[in-house]
């Protein structure tokens, strides 16, 4: 089972939000119902980078330094780079 980095930019505030599941579409959506405590307040959040993993730990691993100091400038590249065409629901 595949699992997926994403990374969602709150409409409201401009903010970032970097996470990861198995189950993109439901995630998008518990996100954008207010779900999830960490973006509740930050809706609506539209989904600008999606990356895949082969295993979760993997995953996990790629998150952390997507989300590390070192990883911060590439957070931006990812989602300058990123052409994204999915519908959820």
């Amino acid at each position: 089972m595949p699992f997926y980095i994403y990374i969602l930019r709150s409409l409201k505030d401009g903010d970032l939000y970097t996470g990861h599941t198995a189950d993109i579409e439901e995630r998008l959506i518990r996100h954008n119902e207010g779900r999830i405590s960490l973006t509740k307040n930050r809706r609506p959040l539209e989904l600008v980078y999606l990356e895949e993993q082969e295993k979760r730990g993997e995953a996990m691993k790629r998150e952390s330094y997507i989300k590390s100091p070192e990883g911060g400038p590439t957070k931006t590249s990812l989602i300058e780079n990123f052409n994204i065409d999915i519908s959820v629901g």
